[in-house]
């Protein structure tokens, strides 16, 4: 409101601005007369600023990710005595804040168990050639739009990416393009003794999962427990 003042008191004057604002002329010659010596601002007011330098301090030095709660913890170990709600005050008068942790987001879905066949890997990821066994997931990626989806092939023998989608939705294609892709790159032959072993997701144990599966390549599954992961070969 002071700044307010300032920028029109040429134009208008102090006081016929003060009749229309909620402020006194005595107030606002006041303000200003505290702005010129800083001597005469009240205590609270002089130890807001010296702390607020100590909050602007502490909130840089942690790269600017500490919210109150963090700002407050760190100044009282360093032996400035503060109240919680006021360094909460004083950050929100500068404009600070911490980062926030992001919404938990969910990926596996766990099918129904009678659809859910068995574990043929028992953690055992070592073999002997390329193209023997293949592990696919699904997980998420914070972007500045928010979260995307991903989906990814890897082969256990080379360690390596054989196939990955993107997608903005956890829909069953996400797993079925990065299947897709692993295929069409690799060549895999319909003879071959590839296992494909994920997690118990519905996007990879979905009926449209499954009539893929069928219709490129001839897969054979058992059913699991709901702890276990899935796999399905080409025997």
């Amino acid at each position: 409101m002071v700044r307010y003042i300032d920028d029109y008191r040429e134009r208008f004057g102090v006081e016929p601005i003060c009749r229309v604002l909620p402020i006194a002329p005595s107030t606002y010659y006041e303000m200003k007369a505290r702005q010129r010596d800083p001597s005469r601002l009240p205590r609270r007011a002089v130890r807001d600023e010296a702390l607020k330098r100590e909050i602007r301090r502490v909130h840089a030095e942690n790269y600017g990710v500490y919210g109150a709660r963090k700002v407050w913890k760190q100044l009282n170990r360093e032996g400035i005595q503060v109240a919680r709600c006021t360094v909460a005050r004083l950050m929100q008068e500068m404009g600070l804040r911490g980062v926030s942790r992001g919404k938990k987001v969910k990926t596996t879905l766990p099918a129904t168990a009678d659809v859910v066949p068995l574990d043929r890997v028992n953690r055992d990821f070592v073999v002997s050639a390329p193209n023997r066994l293949w592990v696919a997931d699904l997980t998420h990626v914070a972007t500045w739009r928010g979260f995307v989806y991903v989906a990814f092939v890897i082969d256990a023998f080379a360690r390596r990416i054989v196939g990955w989608r993107v997608s903005g939705s956890l829909r069953t294609d996400i797993a079925l393009d990065a299947l897709a892709q692993a295929l069409y790159d690799r060549r895999i032959a319909e003879e071959s003794e590839l296992i494909h072993h994920s997690d118990r997701e519905v996007q990879y144990v979905s009926i449209r999962s499954a009539t893929y599966r069928r219709q490129n390549m001839r897969w054979r599954t058992i059913a699991s427990r709901t702890s276990q992961l899935w796999q399905s070969d080409s025997n």
